[in-house]
């Protein structure tokens, strides 16, 4: 953690100390200061609607990357190497810890079809290039109300904001893909069969909705309840019509996924 360059795990001190000696890309600081001005910030005297994430940003619980391309494979091999070590490290760096991941922006604007497919392919890559199988509690099938996308063992929760969204600003980012990944484990205490969990998300949908201007989105769901589905809530649509009709991960339970290099004699 904290090695050199930004395609690496990094603590907020670390990034801000960065950022402040210019050892970063400028598009990792627009990135970087839009994130972290959305989560402490407000919109017209409303807070971001997520409270977890404006306490991660305010307590320096969260940590992140920054991944030079959605489609390249070296940039994406060293997203999924980052992501390894962050499952590693994070159960003891703090009860709130995600990952948040800041993706170059691109050369030429993109629609929203695009966001979508560039999503799903980060996640395949992922999922092919995983060391370690598919969780055997997991099912592999995303119309499954308790499919959840999983890597490194985990399952985990990746929630993404872009530069598509005109109305439901608390997903806009102007630069180009963030996604934030969270495992599973980080919502223990908190789902949707606990008081807790009923609770932060009545404050939660009501501060969308101050927020956004709008009405949560109607993908909204909850892990495992029947009806709901997790995988259209990675990326809310915006248009339906340029938003996939199924999920376009294809999931195996075979490992490994790859086959894997020869070794030296």
């Amino acid at each position: 953690m904290n090695e050199s360059g930004h395609q690496v795990l990094m603590e907020q001190d670390v990034l801000r100390r960065r950022l402040d000696d210019g050892d970063l890309p400028d598009w990792a600081r627009q990135h970087y200061e839009t994130f972290r001005e959305t989560m402490l910030g407000d919109r017209d005297g409303a807070p971001f609607p997520c409270y977890f994430g404006i306490e991660s940003e305010r307590n320096g619980d969260a940590l992140y990357t920054f991944v030079d391309s959605m489609t390249d494979k070296d940039a994406l091999l060293a997203l999924r190497d980052t992501l390894l070590e962050y499952l590693d490290v994070y159960p003891d760096y703090s009860e709130a810890c995600s990952l948040v991941a800041f993706f170059k922006p691109p050369a030429e604007d993109l629609t929203e079809a695009d966001y979508h497919e560039h999503l799903w392919h980060v996640l395949q890559f992922l999922h092919v290039n995983d060391p370690e199988p598919w969780p055997a509690d997991i099912p592999t099938d995303p119309d499954d109300p308790t499919w959840e996308f999983s890597f490194g063992g985990e399952p985990m929760f990746p929630t993404t904001r872009a530069p598509f969204y005109d109305e439901r600003v608390s997903r806009y980012c102007p630069w180009g893909l963030e996604i934030t990944f969270q495992p599973r484990a980080l919502f223990d205490g908190i789902t949707a069969d606990t008081e807790a969990g009923q609770k932060a998300r009545e404050v939660i949908q009501g501060r969308i909705e101050e927020y956004d201007g709008v009405c949560p989105h109607a993908d909204l769901g909850d892990w495992g309840v029947e009806g709901d589905r997790e995988w259209p809530q990675y990326m809310f649509s915006s248009d339906e019509s340029q938003a996939p009709d199924e999920c376009p991960i294809r999931i195996t339970r075979e490992h490994p996924k790859v086959p894997m290099a020869p070794a030296d004699d």
